[in-house]
């Protein structure tokens, strides 16, 4: 597979990336099978997907856990991002950027994923009752200590409404100004995809301004994009989408012109190429610091995101691309 850079030249991983969430968290929990996710993470591996993207709160811990059970057989293969900064309860998630936390919950998770260093260590949310530099700080320590390699952090905001003459990432811009002048950020993370363009505004800019990489979120929209959904089919209740404004039946059906235009443009490039590749093409078109990191539980979809890197949209698909409608939400 095609190899793209973090930040530094060293931090190379394959072009497309693995989001391990969906295999334990978020997601269907009825159809979440370990052994199947074990296999996926695998295969991910043999196919050059080398970034396996996790987090502490996922599960919460078991997303860690899994993912530690590929380590330790193939942790030269990896490249291991996870997060910290969030902790999750009973009916609410709290944000924790205490110095202190930060410390006990890298090594947590380092024996979770049975390794002895993690290779991005991002900050998953900053902490309202705790300035972003103390808590960068922290991190900062562990790259010093040999316990992490490089430091990256989540966007804020990438769901919230867009002020009247604000644009969407501005405050993830301004943490991202501030710890800058701690400790250098590797990469950044937040949502990108067709229907979800607004990184695309300032923050991608402002990662290939200053030798960052983009780690896109939800490149295909949740599975939105895929077109393997149907609208008014549901969602069991502990799924994200079940609640999420686009993926009501009404707005699914109004949002699939989105994927008949992806189709079309797969059928440009052969009958077997799917929705989903283009999809992701799509975003790898948008910089070589970019690379999409899509979550799958399955082989057969890791299989068929691998495949992306190798179709090469022409500057009329972009185009056609570029034209198509703007995603609506319930709200909308």
């Amino acid at each position: 597979m095609e190899r793209r850079t973090i930040g530094a030249a060293t931090l190379e991983v394959g072009a497309v990336g693995l989001g391990c969430m969906p295999m334990s968290w978020a997601y269907s929990g009825s159809r979440q099978r370990g052994d199947e996710s074990l296999r996926t993470v695998h295969r991910a591996l043999d196919l050059g997907v080398t970034l396996l993207d996790t987090a502490d709160m996922y599960g919460p811990f078991t997303n860690e856990l899994l993912v530690g059970r590929v380590l330790k057989e193939r942790r030269a293969e990896a490249f291991v991002s996870t997060k910290v900064g969030l902790l999750v309860g009973e009916q609410h998630i709290v944000a924790n950027g205490r110095p202190g936390y930060v410390r006990r919950a890298c090594d947590a998770s380092l024996r979770r994923l049975q390794t002895d260093v993690i290779d991005l260590y991002q900050l998953h949310r900053a902490d309202p009752e705790v300035p972003v530099e103390e808590t960068w700080g922290a991190m900062a320590e562990l790259v010093r200590a040999g316990k992490v390699r490089a430091l990256g952090l989540c966007a804020v905001g990438a769901r919230g409404g867009r002020r009247t003459g604000a644009r969407l990432h501005d405050g993830t811009i301004r943490q991202l100004e501030r710890v800058q002048q701690v400790f250098p950020v590797s990469a950044v993370e937040a949502e990108l995809s067709v229907w979800s363009t607004e990184a695309l505004d300032a923050l991608v800019p402002w990662c290939a301004s200053r030798g960052v990489g983009f780690l896109s979120a939800m490149p295909l929209g949740n599975g939105f994009l895929t077109g393997t959904l149907t609208p008014g089919e549901g969602f069991e209740p502990d799924d994200l989408r079940a609640r999420h404004p686009r993926f009501t039946a009404e707005m699914m059906a109004a949002n699939q012109p989105i994927v008949a235009g992806l189709r079309r443009v797969a059928l440009r490039h052969g009958d077997d190429v799917t929705p989903a590749q283009v999809a992701l093409a799509w975003v790898l078109a948008q910089g070589r610091h970019v690379v999409p990191v899509p979550g799958a539980k399955r082989k057969r979809w890791v299989t068929e995101n691998a495949g992306a890197p190798g179709l090469r949209l022409t500057p009329q698909d972009l185009t056609d691309l570029a034209g198509l409608p703007t995603a609506q939400r319930s709200w909308d």
